[in-house]
């Protein structure tokens, strides 16, 4: 049994949030110590890790929750994004991370790439996909080493769309990036590549990049808007941190935030879940100038 704090340390949620969790949606039932405090079991602690990925996928905590329960009861917890229609073979990653098989992973990622445009692809099976490939983590059906491979790969197949999206020239500049501690690349590359493609001028700064150097990048490159991820629950806090510094320095500069803990940030807008239409829609408001 883990009291509340051992428990936000382990799934990597904060402590108010579980509470909330467990008030609002019914997700746990800890028990409770003589003196009253909470006390979590293992299942609670798989149920709180399988809802935070759903949450951090772009699920809202209500629909992540009965996912959750409902999974439970029958069994399995294969569940795609609500709001999109998964195309292609969303299971393949998760299977070819489970044995290692680099010729299939290969073959995959090219299989998957092939099914549409870049942004139909990313939202419609590479997204999906990631997230059965974490599930299967969670679950131990995947070893930490196989999402590693995975992960590799397929942020090597996103720069290469990055590269090949080319610098555009002449539209609107926006810094795109993650924030101190922050290194889950896959997603706010995936929306930097989308952004290149619909027009955008983006300089992209990638993961681990302190307020100081937000700031620094701002002042230098000068551009329309800033975009910031925020993949996971343990990247709040820094973004926060990024967001008032750049607010301060910079208060003429729209700033927007995207990825699953998005709506844990105040102060920027937010660009919402699906990469295709978050980038289309930035982009077509920075060339009225109303980003």
């Amino acid at each position: 049994m883990y009291t509340v704090k051992h428990a936000a340390t382990l799934t990597g949620i904060p402590a108010d949030t579980l509470r909330v969790w467990e008030r609002r949606y019914g997700v746990v039932s800890p028990a409770r110590s003589e003196g009253g405090y909470r006390l979590y079991d293992d299942a609670s602690l798989r149920r709180l890790r399988a809802m935070g990925a759903l949450v951090g996928a772009g699920w809202s905590a209500r629909q992540a929750a009965a996912r959750v329960l409902a999974d439970e009861e029958a069994g399995t917890d294969d569940a795609p994004d609500p709001g999109v229609t998964p195309i292609g073979d969303v299971d393949a990653l998760a299977r070819v991370a489970a044995t290692f098989d680099v010729a299939g992973l290969d073959a995959a990622l090219d299989a998957g790439f092939a099914l549409g445009t870049f942004e139909e692809v990313v939202d419609g099976w590479l997204m999906p996909s990631l997230l059965r490939l974490g599930a299967a983590w969670r679950h131990g059906a995947v070893l930490v080493a196989g999402e590693h491979l995975v992960s590799a790969s397929v942020q090597r197949r996103l720069a290469a769309a990055y590269d090949a999206a080319g610098p555009v020239g002449g539209g609107p500049r926006v810094v795109v990036g993650l924030a101190r501690g922050s290194r889950h690349e896959l997603g706010v590359l995936a929306f930097a590549t989308a952004l290149r493609r619909a027009g955008g001028d983006v300089v992209y700064v990638g993961g681990d990049l302190p307020p100081d150097g937000w700031v620094a990048v701002v002042a230098e490159q000068r551009p329309a808007a800033a975009v910031l991820g925020v993949p996971s629950s343990d990247d709040v806090v820094a973004v926060r941190e990024t967001v008032a510094a750049l607010a301060a320095a910079h208060p003429d500069l729209p700033v927007n935030v995207g990825g699953g803990h998005q709506h844990a940030v105040s102060g920027a807008h937010r660009l919402g879940h699906l990469v295709g239409p978050a980038a289309a829609a930035l982009a077509a408001d920075l060339a009225d100038g109303l980003a």
